[in-house]
């Protein structure tokens, strides 16, 4: 008497049915899960709550607040690397927590694979432009 894998071609030894590459996801990369995406996302919360509270701060021990007083602010070199760095931490913070819900609940391959792109490229596109409004300011 056979069992079922058997008589359905499976435990044959010749098959790909308990290869590996089976339960691989269809639109994957290398180190797409794990650790990676963990830190990643731990850490840039890290540093947007902490350049939050420094940013609070600021404000709060700022004499006035106007748009001259902001535009000197954000223009020392510091302020500046500062909040160029929290524009990166929000787009990779965004990015993998996009990127798993995508993951997570979009099944159709060509619909997961076209929001991975898509949203690859607006965070890409608003990284670029925040760093163009940022150097602008500090520019002038």
């Amino acid at each position: 008497m056979r069992g079922a894998q058997e008589r359905l071609g499976g435990a044959c030894g010749g098959c790909s049915c308990h290869s590996a590459d089976r339960w691989r996801p269809a639109v994957s990369w290398r180190g797409a899960g794990g650790l990676r995406p963990w830190l990643v996302q731990r850490l840039s919360a890290v540093y947007l709550a902490g350049f939050l509270l420094f940013v609070l701060a600021s404000l709060a021990s700022a004499s006035s607040i106007s748009f001259d007083a902001w535009r000197g602010w954000i223009g020392r070199p510091l302020v500046n690397a500062a909040v160029a760095l929290f524009a990166l931490a929000l787009l990779a913070h965004a990015w993998v927590g996009t990127r798993d819900v995508i993951m997570d609940y979009v099944k159709p391959v060509a619909l997961r694979f076209s929001l991975l792109v898509l949203s690859g490229l607006v965070f890409l596109l608003s990284l670029f432009w925040s760093l163009r409004v940022l150097f602008s300011v500090s520019a002038a």
